[in-house]
């Protein structure tokens, strides 16, 4: 039996009250996050050690007091992180008077993140507003560091400070994800995807991803302001290969069942599968359909409520085949009618062009035929009938 993300949450929150003898315990909810990958340190560049790692993010929720989740994942070797501090941003590399705060892991300001580990920083009591922005900054301390943890499209501009010299970067590096303790009926929805979740061709520094529209949605509604939105894109992602970033499969516990309070989940992968310089790379529907299948029932093993998008169109875009094409339709067909996810997003329907289906609508379209611009990406997010996370 299918159940809402609502229910499963009461569900679960009612198993531990019962094991804590009554005693409340904080609802910790992901309110940002990012997927992780990795940067290597290329020849010539700085070191990365010595450096200042400054990331400023949007979160969807508020609460009343918050945590950082700093990651090495893909460091081949231990990272010795100095200090951290999270502040309420002022804009650029300025932090709001006041509100700046160091971050502690276990009672101390410094942390050896084991090579591929993770980890999560001490409570930090901090109002955070929805849809605030904070500053992260992480100093790495001097080190030899062969290949950096980073979210590398992060449509958003952060800085690398190393000594008295500074860098704009479009990288969030060393930190994964935020958690606030939320309200008691707070959860969260993991946007799952590509590109085209991760926000490419969307305006920097506007938070114009279609996940984001989401969350700004979300606020407006009193039924659904204590939803967080967590975007877990990465751009040239696929379901069943590598290449930018881990296949879906093989990232889909790290990113997807590991968020903290995560109760629903959108997929929308599959368009890199189809789509594909090298003809020898492309997937069929079948398994696609196989795949997609897997990551379902991952997710409800864990109690997370699935729904999956269909593929937006690409006619046009250079990378364009019939072949493909013949794909994307099959697999949308059977996201429609297969009744596998919980319900079906149609983000075709809504942003391809009516008089030639195959193809974006000219006013969602980029420009590359593949990615929306910031109108397609409202108009993916109004395809989201809010009331699913009710």
């Amino acid at each position: 039996m299918k159940i809402g993300c609502v229910a499963a949450m009461f569900l679960c929150a009612f198993s531990a009250s019962a094991f804590a003898g009554n005693k409340p315990t904080p609802n910790w909810v992901g309110t940002w996050a990012a997927a992780p990958m990795a940067c290597p340190v290329k020849s010539g560049e700085l070191s990365a050690g010595n450096s200042t790692y400054l990331n400023l993010m949007r979160v969807s929720i508020g609460g009343k007091a918050l945590r950082v989740v700093l990651t090495n994942e893909f460091g081949s070797s231990d990272l010795v992180v100095g200090s951290a501090h999270v502040a309420l941003s002022a804009g650029d590399v300025s932090a709001k008077p006041g509100t700046d705060h160091a971050l502690t892991f276990g009672g101390h300001n410094s942390v050896t993140i084991p090579a591929n580990g993770v980890m999560i920083s001490d409570e930090v009591p901090m109002n955070v507003a929805p849809l605030s922005t904070l500053s992260v900054a992480i100093y790495v301390s001097d080190q030899e560091i062969a290949v950096r943890t980073c979210h590398a499209l992060g449509m958003s501009t952060n800085y690398i400070v190393k000594g008295d010299r500074g860098r704009p970067t479009d990288e969030w590096n060393f930190v994964k994800g935020i958690d606030v303790i939320a309200d008691k009926n707070a959860f969260a929805v993991v946007a799952f995807g590509d590109s085209i979740t991760d926000g490419y061709a969307s305006t920097k520094d506007a938070n114009h991803r279609w996940p984001d529209v989401l969350a700004d949605r979300l606020q407006k509604g009193p039924k659904t302001s204590q939803i967080s939105v967590l975007n877990e894109g990465i751009s040239g992602n696929r379901i069943l290969r590598n290449q930018l970033g881990p296949n879906a499969i093989s990232r889909f516990d790290r990113d997807v069942l590991a968020q903290s309070g995560a109760k629903c989940l959108v997929i929308l992968e599959g368009i890199n599968d189809v789509k594909w310089d090298d003809p020898t790379q492309l997937a069929s529907a079948e398994e696609l359909i196989v795949g997609i299948s897997q990551l379902i029932t991952r997710a409800h093993a864990h109690g997370i409520t699935v729904f999956v998008g269909t593929l937006t169109p690409y006619q046009g875009n250079d990378e364009y085949s019939e072949k493909g094409e013949a794909a994307r339709s099959a697999l949308n067909n059977w996201i429609r009618t297969s009744g596998a996810p919980d319900a079906v997003i149609d983000f075709d329907k809504a942003t391809r062009d009516t008089s030639k289906p195959k193809a974006f609508d000219p006013r969602y379209d980029s420009g590359d035929h593949l990615h929306p611009g910031d109108a397609g990406y409202q108009a993916m997010s109004d395809a989201v009938d809010v009331t699913l996370f009710q």
